[in-house]
């Protein structure tokens, strides 16, 4: 595995490491596109936003997707071409051989010009074509158009190859009511919305930490920084608007507001702990480390210390420098 893999596979545990205290998780069967495609042979990588969908039509495109990703392309896009959503146009263009997947997703992105879904797809299909130039086009494209989604957050991860794949998420240093976690995660997330609308800070970190688990950046960093607004001494708010604010375009944005923290609450773990989360996140590591060593020295037997010495022990095994 080369250093940049083993890097990515440290970044990876995030959502393990992160799966005690998170409330919406995402969903086993959403296909991640990876980070940097290096096989043009076959066919794309396939990502389809159904997020906590539970209709009949969700659960016959997570079984195509799952038929793609096991290379079953024509009983894929058999389930595919059974609906008329553009989630399902999308999969059965990229069923077809690339040269002609580009030209079906060329007819859609005219059809629907504000879709980052489609515009994400056609830059996979013109790279598989090795029409690089034109697929990072298409990428830049699908970032802009419609940032709170995830296909911007995969645009992001083809336009940014040295930085890990997706966001890193904010991990609260308190957990969930046991009353929300005890919900299907479609009720989870309409309780974590109607709390976050009359509650306090907390309540609106949860919620923004559950919209960052569904890939929408823009509407988690609204809710963190309106819990920053309601609480500007608490270290948690403060934190998660620093950290909602990454961008792998700008990380400075979110460096230059989290780096000054380390003076305001020297000994608050969350600020060390999110240091070390975006520095492993740009493949900083021996940053990384120091800052989550730091983060474990405040107090190893803590939520956030645990998890802090998850990532080291992980780093400590690959042998990551």
């Amino acid at each position: 595995m080369s250093s940049r893999g083993r890097i990515f596979a440290i970044v990876a545990l995030s959502a393990v490491v992160a799966s005690g205290v998170v409330v919406v998780g995402v969903l086993a069967t959403r296909n991640d596109v990876p980070p940097t495609p290096k096989v043009r042979s076959g066919r794309p990588p396939l990502s389809l936003d159904l997020a906590l969908r539970t209709d009949p039509q969700a659960r016959a495109l997570r079984r195509a997707l799952r038929l793609y990703a096991a290379k079953r392309y024509a009983d894929a896009a058999t389930i595919f071409r059974r609906h008329g959503s553009l989630e399902a146009q999308v999969g059965a263009a990229l069923t077809e051989r690339p040269v002609d997947a580009a030209s079906r997703l060329q007819q859609l992105e005219a059809e629907h010009q504000r879709s980052s879904l489609v515009t994400l797809h056609l830059g996979l299909a013109l790279y598989w074509l090795r029409r690089n130039d034109e697929a990072l086009t298409a990428w830049r494209t699908a970032a802009q158009l419609q940032p709170d989604t995830p296909y911007a957050v995969r645009a992001e991860d083809f336009l940014h190859p040295r930085f890990a794949p997706g966001l890193p998420r904010f991990v609260p240093s308190f957990p969930s009511p046991p009353r929300i976690r005890a919900l299907p995660p479609a009720q989870q997330l309409a309780a974590l919305r109607r709390a976050a609308a009359v509650g306090g800070a907390r309540e609106k970190l949860l919620y923004g930490v559950a919209l960052q688990q569904l890939d929408r950046p823009v509407s988690a960093e609204r809710q963190f920084a309106a819990a920053a607004r309601v609480a500007p001494g608490d270290a948690d708010a403060r934190v998660a608007a620093a950290v909602g604010r990454f961008d792998k375009a700008n990380p400075a944005a979110a460096f230059s507001r989290l780096g000054p923290l380390t003076r305001v609450f020297p000994h608050a773990q969350t600020v060390r702990f999110h240091l070390g989360l975006l520095l492993l996140w740009s493949a900083q590591v021996t940053e990384a480390r120091n800052q989550l060593s730091e983060a474990r020295a405040e107090g190893p037997k803590t939520a956030l210390g645990t998890q802090a010495t998850q990532y080291l022990e992980a780093l400590r095994r690959l042998g990551t420098n």
